[in-house]
């Protein structure tokens, strides 16, 4: 059994069984990595891959439980070499994120600026999702760290961290109605066509939680991942806009009232996380607490030696988040 063996079973798992697209992505010979799995499989004695002729069909039951043990395997070996990495030259190395376009936008500038500025040999890469695309990505060990608010707990192999607290605004042109309200109901609000965010994005879920508490059923005309989009829209007059709040900013959007929604909707939590067991860097536990200041290395050390949930959200029971 090979290393070798074990990514390309991985990778074709990733790319849907289509060996053709694996070898372009590995930069290799489709027959290379035919020939590979056929020498794993035989060595193993199962099918790894259910075939219709030259056609992968479906992982088999062995199949799923072999690769779920080279995707650990896979990551244990890059927890060696970053440990290698840590010892050689702790500021040099490489960081993926994968977050949302809220946080990639407008929560994440600052600290991607002057961590690059701390650690200029250390190479940055985002990748942006959904919120089950992100989480995905950490669990698979594509990305080092998970930034989202939704969908995180499906992925019980993320160990996950609280970072900050933040509710939305109501943005209206300065001409529109609800402009003058002092506080704003949810009743004024169902009235009018909403933009907003698309299910599943951005704490969505606690929008539609309110309106259907308040059993009215809100007139959403339009929905994007991108808070800019839904500005652009709003100044079109497509609708009222219901954005995080920190994606309302008054030197560009002065043509735009911001409406506080903090009494409207429950506020949502934007975590931090990665892959239980993964080997953390120093540079990595310097990016965590610049982005989350309670999140300091111990803080983190902490939390990575939980054995439940349970003890993992006593943890964190007594911290007081700020607002954004």
């Amino acid at each position: 059994m090979k290393l070798q063996q074990l990514r390309y079973i991985c990778e074709v798992e990733r790319h849907n069984l289509n060996v053709s697209s694996t070898a372009q992505s590995l930069f290799t010979s489709q027959p290379g990595i035919s020939k590979q799995i056929r020498l794993l499989e035989d060595e193993l004695g199962v099918e790894i891959f259910a075939r219709s002729g030259k056609h992968l069909t479906h992982v088999t039951p062995a199949g799923q439980a072999i690769l779920a043990s080279a995707h650990n395997v896979l990551l244990e070996v890059e927890g060696i070499k970053r440990k290698a990495q840590e010892y050689s030259d702790e500021t040099k190395g490489s960081l993926s994120i994968a977050t949302t376009h809220t946080q990639a936008r407008y929560a994440l500038p600052t600290v991607i600026n002057n961590f690059i500025g701390g650690y200029p040999d250390v190479s940055l890469h985002m990748q942006q999702g959904t919120p089950k695309q992100i989480a995905a990505l950490a669990s698979d060990g594509e990305v080092d760290f998970a930034i989202a608010t939704e969908a995180i707990e499906q992925f019980s192999d993320l160990l996950m961290m609280p970072c900050y607290h933040w509710n939305r605004c109501i943005v209206v042109p300065k001409e529109h109605p609800l402009a003058k309200v002092e506080k704003l109901t949810l009743e004024q609000l169902a009235l009018h066509p909403i933009v907003t965010y698309v299910f599943g994005f951005t704490g969505r879920s606690k929008l539609d939680d309110a309106f259907n508490k308040a059993h009215l059923e809100p007139k959403v005309v339009f929905t994007a991942v991108d808070s800019d989009v839904i500005k652009a829209y709003v100044r079109l007059g497509l609708g009222v806009g219901i954005i995080a709040s920190m994606a309302y900013e008054p030197h560009l959007d002065g043509d735009l009232v911001s409406l506080d929604a903090s009494h409207l909707f429950a506020h949502s939590t934007t975590n931090i996380g990665f892959r239980n067991g993964t080997f953390l860097r120093g540079y990595m536990y310097d990016f965590i607490e610049a982005f989350a200041p309670n999140l300091t290395k111990q803080k983190v050390e902490a939390a990575q030696a939980c054995r439940t949930q349970q003890e993992l959200q006593a943890l964190f029971a007594a911290d007081s988040l700020p607002m954004r």
